[in-house]
């Protein structure tokens, strides 16, 4: 019922959308020659809100079309290498090989938003790293003959695209992704895989949530299984091509994202608002870009959505180290040669301080010259990788990091 009254919603107000869209465009048109008086610049301003505020966010493009290497500006095409019913992995291909550069692979949160969330994550690796990502699909497109989703089902495609990419391969898990990684790392280890990764970048990871637990933490450890069931579940409606599937909606994460912070989300758009009147492009275009992104979500397989609540936030298996896989024990011990660097934010209101850090401890046959923690003053969950000091800061040290622990360094050297 929940997802119908969206769906319905959504699409009572297109008529709206769309009127004022053309509204916006006969106000722009060349021949208007009082565009840029102040009262008709604070009309269109109005106009965008609502614009904006009755639009439908579908999945953003990457935008990454170029990269700069040795001064040379080179193409970059999107291959899916692999295409799963739930996942594509993506390799960012430059238009010229770079043979000895590392190979990283992006695992990108399934909690709610697209792939592209990380763009600027990726971005600042691709001039020096060959870049893999796990592009998630939505999970209301997903036929329901696919069957469904676990945790479990999430841990073996780690797995499998880890094999496709081969030895010497690092990872980098934002958030969410780091709990599977660590337990697809872990079985790997065990079955001496030689795909198993070089290294492990953790950032804002729920390792262990009672550690300084935030918000989010307590929203979803202070419910029983049974009431995320009842209350967050939805079968897909008939107009998509899921239909019938199970899914965690994603416009109710996005509704929880937003009423966390909800007077930072109204303040901002007041601050938009401002910026058309007086004309500030580019601070409204920054604007744009950033809801752009965030306001497009995506439905997650409700069965691998209950998994993580019950694993990661209500029974907080890993670092009781009851953790299982297919029924059988996950041993965290098993992690002897993966590198792992754990990233945290000083302001992260979402994985909060320590959290992430926890999974140092819990490795403990890896060596202490193998590990690494670092955080970041002055940043929140987003700014761990986005924004200037992921940029000028964060994006080296895991360079760094990388650069320490590649095997074929190593064995160069």
């Amino acid at each position: 019922m929940l997802y119908e009254l969206n769906a319905t919603y959504m699409e009572s107000i297109k008529p709206l959308n769309s009127w004022v869209k053309f509204v916006r465009d006969v106000n722009a048109a060349p021949w208007n020659c009082m565009r840029d008086l102040s009262v008709v610049r604070t009309f269109d301003a109005s106009m965008e809100l609502v614009e904006r505020l009755t639009d439908c966010y579908d999945e953003p493009a990457w935008g990454l079309d170029h990269t700069v290497i040795n001064g040379q500006s080179l193409a970059i095409q999107y291959n899916v290498i692999s295409n799963k019913p739930f996942c594509n992995l993506l390799h960012f291909r430059r238009s010229k090989a770079q043979p000895q550069q590392p190979k990283v692979l992006f695992v990108a949160p399934l909690s709610g938003h697209f792939a592209t969330l990380l763009r600027g994550t990726i971005k600042e690796f691709l001039p020096d790293h060959d870049v893999y990502v796990t592009d998630w699909q939505n999970a209301r497109d997903v036929p329901i003959s696919e069957g469904e989703f676990h945790f479990d089902d999430y841990v073996d495609y780690l797995v499998e695209f880890l094999e496709m990419l081969g030895p010497d391969t690092h990872t980098i898990a934002v958030c969410q992704p780091c709990v599977p990684l660590m337990v697809a790392t872990a079985l790997m280890a065990a079955r001496n895989n030689p795909a198993t990764p070089a290294s492990m970048t953790l950032m804002g990871g729920p390792i262990d949530t009672r550690i300084n637990p935030t918000e989010v933490n307590d929203y979803a450890s202070g419910k029983d299984l049974e009431w995320f069931e009842s209350n967050v579940i939805c079968s897909v409606p008939e107009q998509y091509k899921g239909v019938g599937q199970w899914v965690y909606p994603g416009f109710v994460q996005l509704s929880g994202f937003m009423s966390m912070n909800l007077d930072t989300h109204v303040q901002k758009h007041f601050k938009f608002f401002g910026d058309l009147v007086k004309g500030d492009g580019e601070n409204a275009e920054s604007h744009r870009q950033f809801y752009n992104e965030y306001l497009a979500v995506m439905d997650l397989p409700a069965h691998y959505y209950l998994d993580t609540i019950r694993k990661v936030f209500l029974e907080h298996k890993l670092p009781n180290k009851t953790m299982t896989y297919r029924g059988k024990r996950v041993d965290l011990d098993s992690i002897t040669d993966t590198a792992i660097f754990t990233i945290e934010g000083e302001l992260d209101d979402i994985t909060g301080r320590g959290q992430t850090s926890a999974a140092l401890d819990l490795c403990e046959k890896l060596r202490k010259s193998k590990k690494m923690h670092y955080e970041q003053q002055g940043v929140g969950h987003y700014g761990i990788f986005n924004g200037r000091r992921y940029r000028d800061v964060i994006a080296p040290k895991i360079k760094g990091f990388i650069k320490k622990h590649n095997p074929k360094m190593v064995r160069a050297a």
